[in-house]
């Protein structure tokens, strides 16, 4: 399916191409002069142009340079007369794509034509669909677990994947919340369309209105042509807006209002264009308090979270450790083409005792940094970080367990002191001012702290 803008100054003819493209699935808008197809134009994305070289006020030629100069990736079809032929040989040289001439065979030429800009743009996202596929067949994308939380987590992706409701997902950082938002995406209807994912988190208020619904030229300084924004791109398929909690105030009320019409508004324009997307949203912040607190919108949390997924920490399933072990061990001895054959079971041990903070994200870089220093055919404990083989986790109420053989207290207390750095830092998505107002520290301690422990 493409979205089609059809320019001819004869409104029947409009109307002709209207039904036949819209027959053969496609979105389509027509304007009766090149001013208001510039107006359209400057409103919205189309993937294709059709226009008449000869329009009552202006000239074909002039919409296709307008064409050219704020959408360059727009198909541009003339329509000429039999006459017609040196200006069209000038229209090609202006950048138009292709140029068919008018008669009997009008509508079935452009519908092949239209019909093979269609199929270059579906084998494009198929493409993409295919590159997807492929890390989940081997294993990059892969949601593991066998514990009765996960069971869980399971059933319900199989259940909401085929709905077309939205989705919020929670969690602590590195617990897999983009894996679970592509499994869905993957297991419904929607999976040969695109799934676009954005971190909410990553950029400023202005840029992120402008990367979500886009922006037509001259909306700021720098804008030189239009730009498509990921509710667009995203048509048809999934757009999986990640630390959404990390929204503005003013970006939760803008992204409510997509979500109740359907519709966006680029940046400067005046028009809207429908959009056809599933929205699944997460979050490693409680957004209840956040509600409380007046830091999110109580309207865009029941918008979003029709169907709630939560996903346990890996502290909570570490029976499932041991899966997540074999499975990193199996990828990173294979890239890096070491002949390990397994893990020690003094070193498994250690693993699975380790309370995570920075979850499964932290366990796969823990693997892969263990593979790259064993140089024997196991991973042995000396490949862990000292952190995890000194970590000693306090029973409620209880006092610490020191081992027999003694403890280096000052190396212990670095190490741990260094994790909770680094999962801070995780939680937050790198912002050192936030990692330290989290562990309740001046962002001058935290930075002493960094440095020395070479964070």
């Amino acid at each position: 399916m493409a979205h089609l803008l059809v320019v001819d100054d004869q409104k029947s003819i409009c109307e002709l191409l209207e039904i036949t493209f819209r027959k053969e699935g496609h979105r389509v808008e027509t304007a009766t002069s090149a001013a208001a197809a510039m107006r359209r134009l400057q409103a919205q994305i189309y993937d294709i142009v059709i226009s008449d070289l000869r329009l009552a006020e202006s000239s074909g030629l002039d919409l296709l340079k307008y064409t050219k100069e704020v959408s360059p990736s727009c198909f541009f079809i003339l329509i000429t007369a039999v006459g017609d032929y040196e200006d069209a040989i000038t229209a090609l040289n202006y950048g138009a794509d292709r140029y068919v001439r008018k008669g009997d065979k009008l509508t079935e030429e452009l519908r092949q034509v239209v019909r093979q800009v269609a199929e270059s743009l579906k084998l494009k996202k198929e493409a993409g669909y295919l590159r997807r596929e492929l890390r989940r067949l081997t294993g990059q994308d892969n949601i593991i677990g066998q514990s009765l939380r996960m069971r869980v987590v399971f059933d319900l992706i199989h259940t909401v994947a085929p709905q077309p409701s939205r989705v919020l997902i929670t969690g602590e950082s590195g617990t897999g919340k983009e894996l679970v938002a592509r499994a869905i995406h993957e297991n419904s209807a929607r999976s040969q369309m695109p799934f676009i994912t954005i971190n909410c988190g990553a950029f400023p208020e202005t840029l992120l209105e402008s990367e979500l619904f886009g922006y037509v030229k001259g909306a700021f300084t720098g804008a030189n042509e239009n730009r498509q924004g990921l509710f667009q791109a995203a048509h048809g398929g999934t757009l999986f807006l990640d630390e959404i909690g990390n929204m503005s105030l003013t970006m939760q009320v803008k992204l409510y209002r997509v979500l109740q019409e359907h519709k966006v508004r680029p940046v400067g324009s005046t028009e809207e264009s429908e959009v056809d997307v599933r929205v699944i949203a997460a979050t490693n912040k409680v957004l209840e308090t956040e509600i409380a607190e007046g830091r999110f919108r109580e309207d865009l949390f029941y918008r979003l979270s029709v169907i709630p997924i939560h996903l346990p920490a890996l502290r909570d399933r570490r029976e499932d450790i041991p899966l997540l072990v074999r499975l990193f061990l199996d990828r990173f001895r294979k890239t890096m083409q070491k002949p390990l054959e397994g893990i020690d079971p003094e070193a498994l041990r250690l693993l699975e005792s380790y309370d995570w903070p920075g979850n499964v994200r932290e366990l796969e870089n823990t693997i892969e940094r263990a593979v790259a220093l064993e140089a024997g055919r196991i991973i042995s404990t000396s490949a862990l970080p000292e952190r995890i083989c000194h970590f000693v986790r306090l029973p409620i109420g209880a006092g610490p367990n020191i081992p027999d053989d003694g403890i280096n207290l000052e190396k212990h207390i670095q190490e741990v002191a260094r994790s909770y750095l680094l999962a801070a830092l995780d939680k937050v998505g790198g912002v050192r001012t936030k990692a330290a107002a989290l562990l309740k520290m001046s962002y001058r301690s935290f930075k002493h702290y960094a440095k020395k422990y070479g964070v």
